[in-house]
């Protein structure tokens, strides 16, 4: 029960503090984007993946996005990583693996993302897919 309690409090002042930051003028003073993470800000770096059964390039994947197209998201829409840029006033972060294919490499001056859907921090992570 107090663990429940600390991890609500704990919840609450990341919450507060993330607003309060973007709500401040230095917010503007952000630099970059860099996004570490799974499925749930993914931007589509599995799509680039040689063997991959984790994709969400699907029609559905994609339906709220601005250009009506899936993009590799495991969302229908903007992500978490996607609505944070934003507010930050930065373009939303490219795939990783994107870029690196690309010559064009000055995407990782406003930040990329290295998440990818169906990671995890064990060896074992990877022996389900």
């Amino acid at each position: 029960m107090a663990s429940n309690v600390f991890l609500k409090f704990f919840l609450f002042f990341i919450l507060a503090v993330f607003y309060l930051s973007f709500n401040s003028s230095e917010a503007q003073m952000v630099p970059a984007v860099f996004v570490f993470g799974d499925s749930l800000v993914d931007v589509g770096n599995n799509n680039y993946l040689p063997i991959s059964i984790a994709k969400a390039d699907f029609p559905h994947n994609g339906i709220d996005f601005p250009t009506k197209k899936p993009t590799g998201r495991f969302s229908n829409g903007k992500n978490a990583a996607d609505f944070i840029a934003e507010k930050v006033g930065l373009p939303s972060s490219p795939p990783y693996l994107a870029v690196k294919s690309n010559k064009n490499k000055a995407s990782f001056l406003t930040g990329v993302s290295f998440a990818s859907g169906g990671a995890g921090i064990f060896n074992s992570s990877d022996q389900s897919l």
